[in-house]
């Protein structure tokens, strides 16, 4: 299931798509099933999964902290790839955020057929650009995935084409040159960023660019998700206004990791979510 619907329903309501982002396993395996039902009654509309790495490097000290416990709890890929099958009665698409070694591991092809049949939508891949995504491009078009890469504030805009002409689903715009995390404010670059992006992805609409044959997306245009930083209701209407979908982790994991059990956690995070919900809808 292409994750392209859930932007076409946002934009028919003239709201954001909420991404709520967590590691498999974490705080165990069960749990983090239960914590993915919890956002998604709280009001996500997609969810990001991230697979537990070892070297996490874009991810700041409460997801890392979140991974290490997952890889503790012996979370591998395939319990990634049950729990994407576990939460797929949820109405709501997963995507799943991955360093790219775990995948060459797997194989690449092979992971595409596994992650499709246990009903994942698409990938977002960090640390993979699109001249080196070759394998990765055939084998998310044979499996029908979309491919989510991304830009950042110092991406000049040629670097910002050859991305968005190879993405399909959406482009995640990384707002802050750094870590992930939660930060007192949103960052000052991001709507510049997103406004770049929708500049040249609408002088490249109806070019060949993209290495598929196949429309970015349906609707007007590339959409654009930002993440790194939002972390209440309020920051989540101001990205809101700008970008198309607000990606939150790090807020999510802090709940959990200062919640006393899994039962408490689980409540705080349904709460979470539904202030940032509300904050969509809002809009800025």
């Amino acid at each position: 299931m292409s994750v392209t619907p859930t932007f076409d329903k946002a934009r028919g309501e003239n709201r954001a798509v909420l991404v709520g982002c967590l590691p498999a396993g974490f705080p165990s395996y069960e749990g983090a099933i239960a914590a993915l039902r919890a956002m998604v009654a709280g009001g996500v509309d997609m969810i990001e999964l991230e697979l537990p790495y070892s070297d996490p490097t874009m991810d700041g000290p409460a997801i890392q902290a979140a991974s290490e416990q997952a890889l503790r709890n012996g979370t591998r890929t395939q319990d990634v790839l049950r729990t994407v099958e576990a939460i797929a009665n949820l109405g709501v698409c997963t995507i799943l955020m991955t360093y790219w070694n775990p995948i060459e591991q797997y194989g690449v092809e092979r992971f595409a057929r596994d992650f499709a049949a246990a009903g994942g939508s698409g990938m977002v891949t960090p640390d993979l650009i699109p001249e080196e995504a070759g394998e990765w491009i055939a084998a998310s078009d044979a499996t029908g995935l979309d491919r989510v890469f991304l830009v950042a504030p110092s991406s000049t805009d040629e670097r910002i084409r050859l991305t968005t002409q190879a993405c399909r689903g959406f482009v995640y715009a990384a707002s802050v040159m750094g870590v992930t995390g939660t930060r007192e404010q949103t960052s000052a670059a991001a709507p510049r960023l997103v406004a770049r992006i929708r500049e040249i992805t609408k002088s490249s609409q109806g070019t060949s660019g993209s290495p598929s044959a196949e429309p970015q997306t349906s609707g007007p245009g590339l959409p654009v998700g930002v993440g790194l930083g939002v972390s209440n209701g309020d920051q989540a209407a101001d990205v809101a206004s700008y970008a198309d979908a607000v990606i939150v982790g790090s807020a999510f994991v802090k709940r959990i990791l200062a919640a006393t059990d899994e039962k408490a956690g689980r409540a705080s995070v349904e709460e979470l979510a539904r202030d940032l919900a509300a904050g969509v809808r809002r809009r800025g």
